[in-house]
């Protein structure tokens, strides 16, 4: 039996097993009396369960007499936009982002649009088990359909500043675009053609079923990345199931690295403006040494997207992200964007002149490995505890799980935030040395 898995980054589950309808009723009824009387905006990605799922969260919110802008089918970011736009009291994005089919969650988010912070969250969660009751049927909600929500989203995007839209269609970027049929096929195509972008597309129907693991990892996109290079296409666009992660891939089929989408983004915008930046204790030491060369400061957080804008409003940021391929730009949302991620890449292209490839090899050359152990019932804080004490001289951040900083790497523990899982992620000089290091480290946990 799958596990429920509640955190602020939502509660996710397999259908069915750890997500039934009575744990969806549960959860959204809380969330009702959470947010109080008023519209709440309702958005979700294609998956197959999603209609089920979307049916009983708004039944329940309804119940609790809360109206509900339903905008579709559509992008994580896309509704974190239009919760903040509409000042609704608050917002639910129906997509368990990049797990597979069988998974579904409820990204819960505030009345600014943005995932819930830590102290929110516990508020929230308060609310499971002193639940007011339903209203009377004068006074249940209504269900307002509204088809512009992702056309205001890109619009937004368009705007910002710094995009030299015209030019960049001067280019005639030729994309490879893969969406492992998920929402991003609903709007990513139109999205590139704005830019004057011909659209190769793979895995852009619109039917939900995901035809391979849409985690958008390396080992996932070998057709993919073959495609790029057999279509002559400029680039590959990558975007998960809810279209707030984008993965390039370069015009030789190569991966860009997830991780290297934050540091070119970094490199962008602080091109433009400088700033503090707020990466997760996962990223790439890259975006540290970009910061620098510019006389900019880093600040780590914890992995999660509300864990990283919780920092970022605290330092102001210019920008943030994490190196699953999320990019934050406060001054649109408070959110990981892949729209926002693919407009300033087609800028920065433009402006570099050369090819995605080329432009890696101006950034600072890191090599990551990443692996995941399944939980089952080890204890995270006694595998933290037997490491800490085992790399006692080197330097440690418990901020989330364990990082470990050497002269010549790093490595992260932590348990996921939306899987039952392990994570260990390692950086170094060389994929060689990444690799060798990785299995040292999952060696010595099974030895614990």
């Amino acid at each position: 039996m799958s596990k429920l898995m509640v955190s602020v980054s939502g509660v996710r589950g397999v259908v069915g097993e750890s997500l039934t309808p009575e744990i969806i009723v549960k959860y959204i009824r809380a969330y009702a009396d959470y947010c109080g009387r008023g519209k709440i905006v309702v958005g979700r990605d294609s998956r197959i369960s999603g209609e089920m799922v979307k049916s009983l969260v708004l039944g329940t919110l309804t119940a609790k007499g809360n109206d509900i802008i339903d905008i579709g089918i559509c992008p994580t970011p896309t509704v974190l936009f239009n919760t903040r736009q509409m000042n609704a009291c608050g917002g639910i994005a129906i997509s368990a982002s990049h797990n597979p089919n069988e998974w579904n969650a409820l990204k819960l988010l505030n009345r600014n649009g943005e995932f819930m912070s830590p102290e929110e969250h516990k508020d929230f969660l308060m609310h499971l088990e002193s639940g007011s009751a339903y209203q009377s049927w004068q006074s249940i909600g209504k269900v307002e359909t509204f088809d512009n929500g992702i056309n205001a989203h890109i619009k937004a995007v368009l705007n910002l500043p710094f995009l030299e839209i015209e030019k960049i269609k001067t280019r005639r970027f030729r994309v490879l675009l893969d969406c492992v049929n998920g929402a991003g096929a609903f709007m990513m195509p139109h999205f590139l053609n704005m830019f004057g972008c011909e659209v190769i597309e793979l895995n852009c129907e619109r039917n939900g079923i995901f035809p391979r693991l849409p985690e958008p990892l390396p080992e996932n996109l070998i057709d993919t990345m073959a495609a790029v290079k057999n279509n002559k296409a400029d680039f590959g666009i990558v975007v998960d199931p809810d279209v707030d992660r984008l993965v390039l891939i370069t015009q030789e089929g190569n991966p860009f690295g997830e991780e290297y989408t934050i540091a070119q983004a970094v490199k962008f915008i602080l091109s433009k403006k400088k700033g503090n930046v707020v990466v997760n204790l996962s990223t790439t030491r890259a975006v540290d040494d970009i910061a620098e060369e510019k006389n900019c400061k880093v600040f780590k957080a914890a992995v999660g997207e509300a864990h990283v804008v919780k920092k970022m409003k605290e330092v102001n940021a210019v920008i943030g992200g994490e190196g699953s391929g999320g990019v934050i730009l406060p001054s649109l949302q408070y959110g990981r964007d892949a729209l926002t991620a693919t407009a300033i890449t087609l800028q920065h292209l433009l402006e570099f002149g050369g090819t995605l490839s080329e432009l890696k090899k101006t950034l600072p050359q890191y090599s990551i490995a990443k692996t995941k152990i399944d939980l089952q019932n080890l204890e995270l804080e006694k595998i933290y505890d037997i490491l800490e004490r085992k790399f006692k001289e080197e330097v440690i951040n418990k901020t989330d799980g364990l990082r470990v900083d050497f002269k010549d790497h790093w490595v992260h523990f932590r348990g996921s935030n939306t899987e039952p899982i392990l994570r260990i992620a390692v950086e170094t000089e060389s994929q060689l040395k990444a690799e060798k290091l990785i299995d040292l480290y999952r060696e010595m946990i099974s030895g614990i």
